[in-house]
């Protein structure tokens, strides 16, 4: 079997990063599902850019699944009693791990993601992770997936029986934001369709000014692209 009829589940969150990993995963000729979480995060602004984000990469099939990490909390993107932090000093620290961090986030994610690969029959699974312009989240670096690859193939009847061995692919994970958007446009994504802010306005304009905007312009500025989605004013 060759990649180009190989099935892959990409995680798609509707961001910059995960767009440019579907464009990536198809560019390389998997058959992709995509995968988008609605997980009690502030809004649902970022599941309606997943969906536009899908079609337009042609995915051969999109699923939204609904799970409540705002039962538990302690993070300001699912606890609206804590506040989006904006205009940090420092937006290249990595030592304190920020606020906006949702606890095990991305382990929950690649849980569902390999659940869905064992009955789908692939094994490959697509992940945008980033360890070079992030805010310090431990569940963005190689050492992690490293890990939850390894589970995945100790985890898995499909693996245990020989049937494939899964691994976790993070082709952006050592790029730098400007270099995910040149690679993101060289495949034809269209960024407008996409959403990165933690705290948009009820319009679902971007605020311009959570860390997650502020890497993501800057980003764009590096790239010497045009950010073309709109921000609050």
């Amino acid at each position: 079997m060759t990649e180009k009829n190989k099935k892959a589940v990409v995680l798609l969150s509707g961001g910059l990063d995960s767009a440019t990993i579907l464009a990536i995963a198809t560019d390389l000729g998997f058959q992709c599902h995509a995968l988008t979480f609605s997980y009690g995060q502030r809004h649902s602004r970022e599941t309606k850019s997943a969906e536009k984000v899908a079609k337009s990469l042609g995915a051969a099939e999109h699923r939204i699944v609904n799970i409540d990490l705002a039962a538990f909390g302690g993070s300001a993107l699912t606890d609206s009693g804590i506040d989006v932090p904006k205009d940090s000093p420092d937006l290249d620290q990595t030592e304190k791990i920020p606020s906006t961090y949702v606890p095990a986030r991305n382990t929950i994610f690649l849980s569902y993601a390999l659940a869905w690969a064992e009955v789908l029959g692939a094994f490959d699974i697509f992940i945008g992770v980033n360890s070079t312009d992030y805010s310090g989240y431990p569940d963005c670096r190689a050492e992690f997936i490293e890990a939850f690859e390894k589970t995945a193939n100790l985890a898995t009847a499909a693996a245990i029986e020989k049937k494939g061995k899964y691994k976790v692919h993070t082709p952006i994970i050592l790029m730098t934001k400007a270099q995910i958007i040149q690679a993101g446009t060289k495949l034809a994504v269209d960024y407008s369709l996409t959403h990165s802010c933690y705290d948009p306005n009820k319009e679902g304009s971007s605020c311009g000014r959570c860390d997650s905007c502020r890497l993501r312009l800057r980003g764009f500025a590096q790239a010497g692209i045009n950010d073309p989605i709109e921000y609050v004013k």
